[in-house]
């Protein structure tokens, strides 16, 4: 009723199935050096993968997204992977599909090699580009620890600031993000993920605008925060607000007006050249967004 859209996450290198990667479990991860192999994970793809696919989009209805994972297993080949593209958009011709379906992934950067390969949209791990890919969807997954699952030890969380920078950075660039919850074995989302979550929902609330349907910055990143845009409006996301109060603009063209984006602000803002004028404190101590119209 909310309008999301049903997606779901698929292994290709299965864990437990027999004819699949796990009968290395738990040495996967050196399967992956050694070029360790199972003879059987073909029969796997044909007569155990292909049908759980097959039940996943035909029983739930419409699926927004299949995000694959596990490629990297050594059985796993291109041609197995162009196919199983074929098989799911034979099943959901309008589906999405990461690039981890196929093979032309290169490590944790998550875009593809020059080449043929299957898939619509990148999937940088961990990591967000230095600058937007002309042409190019993709969406950075990133964990709000150190984990995909849940570890009660590990409480190196991200901050709220490092939370919200990392969403505003991958936006100004063109990318979505894919935020991680690991839940525990309760199925409860942990406290701490919780919190940020909240926090990021406050700060969207009031500037939201610059961030929902917004598009890659036409400049490169300024010093004191990024830019995102709609039309013929630059949002300027400020995370260092000037101590002299003067934000200076480069190369987003000529300034018409400049406001900021909150719905309690009745502070007018003075625009002079490539120059804004800002006054008082920042509205935000993470990112105060500047909304500006151009000419």
């Amino acid at each position: 009723k909310e309008g999301i859209k049903l997606c779901f996450y698929h292994s290709i290198m299965d864990w437990h199935h027999p004819d699949a990667q796990a009968m290395w479990e738990p040495y996967y991860n050196q399967s992956r050096k050694v070029k360790r192999t199972n003879p059987n994970f073909p029969d796997d793809i044909e007569n155990f993968m292909k049908p759980q696919l097959k039940e996943l989009l035909t029983n739930y209805g419409d699926i927004g997204v299949l995000w694959f994972d596990g490629e990297w297993v050594a059985d796993y080949t291109t041609e197995m992977g162009k196919d199983v593209d074929a098989y799911v958009r034979s099943l959901q011709p309008d589906i999405i599909i990461n690039n981890r379906v196929d093979k032309g992934r290169q490590g944790m950067a998550g875009m593809d090699a020059e080449g043929d390969f299957a898939g619509d949209f990148g999937t940088p791990e961990q990591e967000i580009p230095d600058t937007g890919i002309e042409g190019t969807d993709w969406e950075s997954c990133m964990t709000m620890n150190d984990t995909w699952g849940y570890r009660k030890d590990d409480k190196n969380w991200k901050s709220n600031e490092k939370l919200i920078h990392n969403l505003i950075d991958i936006v100004s660039k063109g990318g979505n993000f894919l935020l991680n919850v690991g839940p525990t074995a309760q199925g409860e989302i942990p406290q701490e993920s919780v919190s940020s979550l909240k926090a990021m929902g406050k700060w969207l609330k009031v500037n939201g605008e610059a961030i929902y349907g917004a598009e890659a910055s036409p400049v490169e990143a300024p010093k004191w925060g990024r830019y995102t845009t709609k039309g013929n409006t630059v949002y300027a996301h400020v995370f260092d607000w000037p101590a002299d109060g003067v934000l200076t603009l480069e190369g987003i063209g000529k300034v018409k007006s400049a406001s900021l984006l909150r719905p309690d602000s009745t502070q007018k803002l003075t625009v002079n050249g490539d120059t804004v004028v800002l006054k008082g404190q920042a509205p935000s101590n993470i990112a105060s967004v500047v909304e500006i119209k151009l000419r």
